[in-house]
């Protein structure tokens, strides 16, 4: 069992500093964040992918927040697409992997109709991948409100049917669950991955799911660090997304590890 501990971006220390800080704090990955948009160039992309490598730091990204691939506006749907795409030219170039992303909203919608757009776009965003040779998977992410897709069991199907990545978000699974919880249950659902990507941060949360992410406290981590320790899954990176990402994923390393 292999599980590695890492930040949500560097805290504003730059990515030369703040993956040398990641490192100097005993911690094992970083997620690139893209989230207001995609701000690196692939020569930029290729040397923060270089030290990173040099420092044993696994890299993975976060597209930016703009994305709904079941939009009923064309425009906003093609727009949703370019952006993954440029995420994932700039992950390839990072050597990261995989690149995670909010994949839409059901807009009042049937669900059903939602998860076969959803999926339909996710195979034709695959091919171009393919066809660019990028070195990247595609991870939609757990949501935090019911307004959006999608939740675990939605996300499984659609891996099933495209083959896709996923993002375990724990924080957003409580908050979506209004904090009612089986971290067992959900392991046993995804030990047998080769590789699990998961977010986790304290958070706030309303009757409408999700509100903000908060700082970490140990007896908000632990109930998740036993379901963990319990499936043994053959390997795991948790990325922190608090408002302290680099210190809470240190202490959440502690905790685990104690």
């Amino acid at each position: 069992m292999k599980i590695l501990f890492g930040s949500a971006g560097t805290g504003g220390l730059g990515y030369e500093r703040g993956l040398e800080t990641c490192k100097d704090m005993g911690l094992d990955a970083m997620e690139v964040e893209f989230t207001y948009g995609v701000r690196m160039t692939d020569a930029q992309a290729k040397n923060v992918g270089k030290l990173a490598k040099e420092l044993n730091i696994r890299l993975s990204v976060h597209a930016p927040y703009y994305i709904n691939l079941a939009s009923k506006e064309k425009a906003k749907l093609n727009a949703s697409k370019k952006r993954i795409l440029m995420s994932c030219e700039r992950a390839h170039h990072l050597g990261a992997s995989p690149v995670v992303f909010h994949a839409g909203f059901y807009q009042q919608r049937n669900p059903e109709d939602v998860h076969d757009m959803i999926k339909k776009e996710i195979n034709a965003l695959k091919q171009k991948i393919k066809e660019k040779k990028w070195k990247v998977r595609l991870a939609p992410e757990t949501t935090g409100k019911p307004s959006q897709y999608a939740g675990l069991d939605e996300l499984l199907r659609l891996k099933k049917g495209t083959r896709c990545y996923l993002c375990i978000d724990f924080a957003h699974l409580y908050a979506r669950a209004q904090g009612d919880i089986d971290y067992t249950g959900i392991m046993k659902k995804i030990k047998r991955f080769s590789h699990i990507h998961a977010h986790f941060s304290g958070i706030t949360y309303t009757s409408k799911g999700e509100r903000s992410h908060k700082l970490m406290e140990k007896d908000f981590f632990m109930p998740l660090a036993k379901a963990i320790k319990k499936a043994k899954p053959r390997s795991m990176t948790i990325i922190c997304e608090s408002p302290d990402p680099m210190g809470d994923a240190v202490k959440m390393k502690e905790w685990f590890e104690s």
